[in-house]
Parts: structure tokens; sequence; C-alpha cells
């Protein structure tokens, strides 16, 4: 019997903005000053800057007029911009406040990893000698649970906006993602990553709220030219049209995400947080998630989380476990690779009196304090806080094939993806649509 439970379909409208489709998940605009262009064959560049060269692949990203793109390539498209796409609930998620947890590691809140019995499989690894990419909004340096993992010297900004590769503005997305890769809690107070001895690799490619396709194009194949073993990709657009400058964009993901994986960087990638259908939506396609050598991941969580407040052996009863399909995922069997922890939520009440922001992911994060004079919020704090979607399933996976890849260093990327997927088992009370292989299964994979 496949389980069912509240889920809101998403519906395919809006207008279409430079063949684009404009709706709840993706807001896609065309930029009038950068273009991707397909180089293959005699083209003369000489008039327009080119911002990013991709070597490997036969695109490139330049800037310039357009009648001077036109002139110079006869096969191009604009760039265009994507927003982060979150849950709502991530809206509603109070401040962490340490105080109230006095005396506890951080690490008692992480239900996600003692699901995926990650402590039993630090006994074998805890990836060293592998590196993975977060491409995302920035990783805070200067987050103690990260500065052992991250890697400044390879670290890189691929936006146009000056910075160096730390997150611009309040946005700790990209931090949270690299937390729940990599954090590193060997003084027992912080948190725990997957893989807290990979050596992580920040490519900031969103500068604010906004993404360029073209830069996270580039971070791609900058993962794979420095040997990243894993680059995570916690982003996405959906509904793009397959046809028109769909078609495009496609083509070229492809050829990007075919050169990194013969380059040996497995991509691991957000299905989305839509509730969509990715297998019956007709002339839609989301990206990257389904484009070649992808691993798409859903996020599933559990709802009825709760702790042992006062340490008398009492075990609270989840309403659903933690490999339940989460609410807001995209599913589809053949569109979605494995399904991880992203949690859950109900904001009603369910008994327990357990708050319901425990069945989210809980990693590192930060916010901002007031140091000066101004009033204004200037300087970023280091902390732990929740956040759910399949932006938190997929570093859950990225950080097991660090595993998988630090505990069998000759595989090359398919055979690091096909060892998590033949560990891999579909839950008994659901459906395959939600898991594609299955629901990732670290220990048996290594």
């Amino acid at each position: 019997m496949v389980h069912q439970r509240r889920r809101t379909f998403l519906k395919v409208s809006g207008a279409v903005l430079g063949g684009i489709a404009t709706g709840t998940a993706v807001t896609a605009a065309t930029r009038t000053d950068r273009f991707i262009v397909k180089t293959k064959g005699r083209a003369d560049l000489s008039s327009l800057e080119v911002v990013h060269e991709m070597p490997g692949v036969d695109y490139v990203v330049v800037r310039g007029p357009e009648k001077d793109v036109k002139k110079a390539v006869g096969n191009y498209a604009p760039d265009i911009e994507i927003e982060l796409n979150e849950p709502d609930v991530n809206e509603e998620v109070p401040t962490f406040d340490a105080s109230d947890y006095e005396g506890q590691p951080g690490d008692f809140l992480q239900w996600d990893k003692a699901d995926l019995n990650v402590p039993e499989a630090h006994a074998v690894t805890e990836g060293e000698g592998s590196r993975v990419a977060v491409i995302d909004s920035g990783i805070l340096e200067t987050h103690p649970d990260l500065a052992g993992p991250l890697n400044l010297e390879l670290s890189k900004n691929f936006t146009d906006d000056g910075g160096d590769h730390n997150p611009v503005g309040g946005d700790d997305h990209g931090t949270h993602v690299a937390g729940i890769v990599a954090a590193d809690n060997s003084a027992g107070i912080g948190v725990n990553g997957t893989a807290p001895k990979t050596d992580l690799v920040d490519c900031r490619v969103f500068s604010g709220p906004l993404a360029s396709f073209a830069d996270i194009l580039a971070a791609v194949v900058y993962s794979a030219r420095v040997d990243a073993d894993v680059a995570n990709l916690s982003l996405g657009a959906y509904p793009i049209p397959r046809q028109g400058l769909g078609q495009f964009y496609g083509k070229v993901l492809n050829s990007v995400m075919t050169y990194a994986n013969k380059e040996g960087t497995l991509l691991v990638i957000a299905a989305g947080n839509d509730a969509a259908d990715l297998q019956h939506d007709k002339n839609f396609i989301s990206l990257p998630n389904e484009g070649a050598q992808a691993v798409s991941v859903s996020a599933t969580g559990p709802i009825g989380y709760g702790w042992d407040a006062d340490s008398d052996g009492e075990v609270f009863d989840f309403e659903e476990p933690p490999e339940s399909p989460a609410f807001y995922t995209n599913f589809g069997t053949n569109a979605i690779t494995l399904g991880a922890p992203g949690g859950d939520a109900d904001l009603g009440a369910i008994g327990t009196g357990v708050p319901w922001y425990y069945d989210l992911v809980f990693n590192t994060v930060f916010s901002y304090e007031d140091t000066d004079d101004d009033d204004e919020p200037d300087t970023q704090v280091p902390g732990y806080g929740w956040k759910a979607g399949t932006s938190m399933a997929a570093p859950n996976v990225a950080g097991a094939a660090a595993l998988v890849k630090s505990a069998n260093p000759n595989y090359n990327a398919n055979q690091v993806e096909a060892a998590l997927k033949r560990a891999a088992d579909v839950p008994d009370e659901y459906g395959k649509e939600y898991y594609g292989s299955g629901y990732l299964n670290i220990v048996n994979a290594l």
C-alpha cells in the first residue's frame, strides 16, 4: 500500500519569460548583458568579454551587446538568473537559543545523522582523502565547525559582485548545506557532518538571492578541474519548457554534466521542493536535477522527533518515521535517484509536546549582529539552526558519496553512484516514485 498524506501539487502556470516559465518554483529572468555561446568551430569572440571559458566543453560565457554575440556565433542563448527555492516552512523556524539546550552536545538534535547511522559509518571512514565541492550561496569560513574541512585556497566566487567565497548578506543556505556534508564536531560541542574529514571546496554562485545559470555551469566545470569527487548542487529551476530556449539550456547542461562525470565528479542535486510529479509533467523539465548524470535526491523527514529531555529513558514515538516522504518534495520514479533526510514539518499539534521544527534538519548557520554604533547588523556570527528542503537531503547524499570514495579510492563517479544505489531500499510503506533506487543507506554502501 502506497502511503499518502498531505500534499499539494504544483500547477504549472504563469508568464513565459525568455522561454522560462515563471511559477511558484522559480524566478527566472533573462539577462541582457551575458550570453552562453556554443564555440565549436570558428568563432571570433574578440569583440566580447569572456566571463567563463569552461575548458573541456564547447561553450563559453560572454558579456557584451547581443548584436555582437549574434555576429560572432550562431548558437547562443541569454544567461538567466534563478532564486533559491525553499519550502515555506523555513520562514517559520525560530532562532536557535543555545541556552535552551545547556549541557547538551549539538548533535542530539541531528535525527538525520542518527537515522543514517553516521557514527557507525565513521568507524570505517570519515571521508579522508575525498573532496566535495558545494555550489551554493557561500560558506562562512569563520564557523568553527567548518574551518577545518574548508579549503580556502580552492574556494572561489563565481559571481561578478567582487566579493570572495564567503556569503553575501544574510543568506546562510550554503553554510547549512556545507555543515550537513562536512561539519567537524571534534570538539564535542557543535554538530556533525556526514564526512567531516573531506576536503570542502566552496563555489559561491549566489549573490544575494539570485544565481546565474552560467555561473553554476562554470562552477561545475571548475569542480571537475580541481578533482572534486562530489559536487553538491542544492539549487534548481522548475518548470522549464523542453522546447525553445529550454532545449538549448538542456543541451549545454548535459554537456557540462557529462564532462564532470567523465572527469570523476559525481553530481548530487536537489530534486526540488514543489511537490511536483516530475515523471508525468509532460513538456516540462527540472534543471539541473534532470540533466545527464545527475544523482537527483528527494527529501524525507519525520513527524514528531523528540529527545529525552529529563534523561528518564522515555522514547518519543514518531507519527511519521524519518524515511517518510516530505510534504514538499518533488518525485517521480525515473526522475529520482535516491531519497534522503531533508526534514519535514507538521505545524499542527501532534500530541508529543515536541516543537515542530525538531523535524527539520539541524546544522551550521550564522546570524548578524551590530558591532558598531550605526545600529545596522554588520557582523556574521556563527551558530546553529534548522532548515528543511531537498537542499538538505542532497548534502546528506553528497557526504555519503564522499565516504564511499574515501573507503574505495579507486572508484570512479559511476561506481560511487552504483554503490549508493545498490545499498538503498524502498521502504515497504511508501511508493518507489519518492525514492528511485531507495532510501540512503550509508553503512551498506561502504
